[in-house]
């Protein structure tokens, strides 16, 4: 009984935290988590009605959640999400680093406050909520790190240097992490989506979206709950030799 409890329920008695997880990537890998017997805290900065549509769904699959409303680039916000998740959950093991923003401008077009504001909510946050979750992860001598970066920051992008620039600094952040804990059974690793029709790609105009599937293997756009099955495998007892690495999932988009 005990064996096929872990089979179906890998993650039982897991607590997890998903940044970012009202919609899009970060509500499907929440949902993915809690099919794999996880509890799961939904964050979320200001859409409270998606947060609490994706709390109700993890709750109908028996599963316990909470939301709580921070932004994970404020370092104050970040120790109250950790501290509040302990206190109603229990000890985080498992952090998914989803969160962040785009603000796509040419370079010479960029101002600094928008450079800055994308580093911030992308690559700052997963920073402070990887370092309050290693405290419980530490203790607990078992963790997974997932961070969710993007093939601009394995490729590049006009338009985008600072959101490639975030997501590559995500890249690195991941090799360092699981160079630093790999010791105490702590993986860390990320994951580079390709175009994913999300909440965050609604404002890409057709001839982009035309010019990504153009250049896709597999001519097709991926889906969010594509991207949250190779993270529910990345935290997955199975996955505990995996660490510091980064997998696209693109279609074959960025395939050397």
């Amino acid at each position: 009984m005990e064996a096929e409890q872990t089979r179906t329920a890998p993650l039982a008695g897991r607590i997890a935290v998903v940044t970012g997880s009202s919609r899009g990537i970060g509500r499907a890998t929440a949902l993915t988590l809690a099919r794999m017997g996880a509890d799961v805290a939904i964050n979320y900065r200001s859409d409270a009605a998606g947060a609490e549509e994706a709390r109700a769904e993890i709750a109908a699959l028996g599963r316990r959640a909470i939301m709580v409303q921070a932004d994970v680039s404020l370092e104050e916000d970040v120790a109250r999400l950790f501290q509040r998740v302990e206190a109603e959950l229990g000890p985080t093991t498992i952090l998914v680093n989803n969160a962040g923003t785009t603000h796509d401008r040419l370079i010479l077009q960029m101002k600094l406050e928008e450079f800055d504001g994308v580093l911030a909510a992308n690559l700052r946050s997963a920073f402070l909520c990887t370092r309050a979750a290693l405290r419980t992860m530490l203790r607990a001598r078992w963790g997974r790190i997932v961070n969710v970066a993007s093939i601009s920051g394995l490729m590049g992008q006009a338009g985008q240097a600072n959101y490639a620039a975030s997501k590559a600094g995500m890249i690195a952040l991941t090799k360092s992490t699981a160079r630093e804990v790999g010791s105490r059974s702590i993986t860390a690793n990320a994951v580079a989506p390709g175009f994913i029709p999300t909440e965050l790609t609604a404002d890409v105009s057709d001839e982009l979206r035309k010019y990504y599937l153009d250049l896709t293997p597999l001519k097709r756009f991926g889906a969010a709950e594509e991207v949250a099955a190779l993270i529910g495998f990345l935290c997955s007892p199975e996955a505990g030799y995996i660490t510091g690495q980064t997998i696209a999932v693109d279609g074959g988009i960025s395939m050397q």
